[in-house]
């Protein structure tokens, strides 16, 4: 699933991010990559997905979040 669709306080893993070198340099620089645990701490509809992720809290907007790939724990 994408993890646009992800729900709130879901827990879960990257399992693929895709997207243009750009995309992906941004993207791994922030710590999302392929197998990272995280968990979706808020996604509404027109908002920013929020994930926690890494002891961090990552704002990704729904463009951005649309190319990640995630699975449900």
């Amino acid at each position: 699933m994408k993890l646009t669709e992800s729900k709130a306080d879901m827990q879960g893993r990257i399992s693929a991010v895709r997207g243009d070198d750009h995309f992906m340099n941004r993207i791994t620089a922030i710590g999302i990559t392929e197998g990272t645990a995280f968990q979706t701490v808020r996604n509404d509809k027109k908002m920013p997905v929020l994930i926690y992720l890494r002891e961090t809290l990552i704002s990704l907007n729904r463009t951005d979040a649309e190319r990640i790939e995630v699975t449900a724990e």
